[in-house]
C-alpha cells in the first residue's frame, strides 16, 4: 500500500514540477492547455513568472516531503492546491468565471492523496537519531 501511494505522489510531485518547468521553457503551449491565451508585455512576464513559480514550488514541496519523509513539506502543497480550487469557486460565485469541475476535481483529490500521504508516509518518532 505504501509503495502505491509512494508512487502516486511521485506521479503527483513530477507533474507539477514538469508544469512549472513548462512554463520556463514553453509557455505557450500549457498556456492554451490550461485555457488561457499567453499575455503580452507585464502580463507576460507576471504569468510565467507566477505561474512557473507555483508548479515548481508545488512539485519540489512534494518530491522534498517523498525523499524525507518530513510530512511538513506536503502542507505547502496542500494549501496550494486546496486555495487554488477555492479561488475558481469564488471567481464562479462572484466574478462571473466558467466553473471548470475538470480542473478542480483533481486539484481536490490531489490534495487529499497529499493529506493522505502526510500522514501515511511520514518518518516514524521512534526512527529519528
Amino acid at each position: 500500500m505504501k509503495k502505491v501511494l509512494r508512487l502516486i505522489v511521485g506521479f503527483i510531485g513530477l507533474l507539477f514540477l514538469s508544469m512549472g518547468l513548462r512554463w520556463l521553457l514553453a509557455p505557450a503551449g500549457i498556456a492554451t492547455e490550461l485555457g488561457m491565451p499567453l499575455l503580452d508585455g507585464v502580463g507576460r512576464s507576471t504569468q510565467i513568472g507566477d505561474l512557473s513559480a507555483f508548479f515548481i514550488t508545488l512539485g519540489l514541496c512534494v518530491l522534498i516531503a517523498l525523499s524525507t519523509r518530513n510530512s511538513q513539506w506536503y502542507y505547502p502543497a496542500i494549501l496550494l492546491l486546496g486555495l487554488t480550487a477555492f479561488g475558481r469557486m469564488i471567481a464562479w460565485l462572484i466574478h462571473d468565471a466558467a466553473l471548470p469541475l475538470q480542473i478542480i476535481a483533481p486539484e481536490i483529490i490531489f490534495s487529499v492523496i497529499l493529506l493522505i500521504a502526510a500522514r501515511v508516509l511520514k518518518e516514524s518518532v521512534a526512527s529519528k537519531p
